[in-house]
């Protein structure tokens, strides 16, 4: 792996019960993260395609990471998402160099197609700040139930020459949707909208 991994969490969050109404089956997310050095901290470099490749290895990590969390098959995952934050010594086109041109066909393969575009973000920032990981469908971006996010924090990361990069998956949308549009079982996947 051509990554340092300096450290990897994995964290589950399951809604069991919103505004005193049950949700059965219980609305389930899983995000993983991995805290990396950042090869380029300090310096302007022209060339990023070296983080274009971990990009590529944690987009099958994490996401992989991330279904086995929920413990469902690949096609069984309803929404994804991405994001990085690099440490003071980064830039944010260090993390748009990981999450942007290479991480995302490999998620895709992790969840098992991915037509739609991976909701993604990129911050700068500091050990201990919270990281959101937005979401939306997998395989339809007009589903608006599955708009939703995530926040992942670690309170040691990133340090100044880090970049902590998130991969988030769900079983579902959010609890109690109502804001009407398209629904999951009627996306069909074709174009990445619809």
């Amino acid at each position: 792996m051509k990554a340092k991994i300096r450290k990897i969490a994995v964290n589950i969050e399951e809604t069991h019960i919103e505004m005193g109404r049950a949700i059965s089956p219980p609305t389930r997310k899983a995000v993983a993260v991995a805290v990396i050095e950042n090869p380029f901290a300090g310096s302007y470099t022209e060339d990023l395609s070296p983080l274009m490749d971990i990009g590529a290895e944690l987009g099958a990590l994490l996401g992989k990471r991330c279904v086995d969390a929920l413990g469902i098959t690949p096609q069984a995952t309803e929404s994804y998402g991405k994001s990085a934050m690099v440490g003071e010594n980064g830039e944010l086109e260090h993390a748009a160099a990981i999450l942007h041109p290479k991480l995302g066909a490999p998620l895709r393969l992790a969840v098992e197609k991915g037509a739609a575009l991976v909701a993604s973000s990129k911050k700068m920032g500091s050990p201990g700040q919270v990281l959101d990981v937005p979401l939306g469908h997998k395989d339809a971006a007009y589903v608006r139930s599955h708009f939703d996010g995530i926040e992942v924090q670690l309170n040691d990361s990133p340090r100044a020459n880090e970049i902590m990069v998130a991969v988030a998956v769900t079983d579902s949308g959010r609890p109690l949707p109502r804001v009407g549009g398209l629904t999951h079982a009627e996306a069909e996947g074709k174009d990445g909208l619809r």
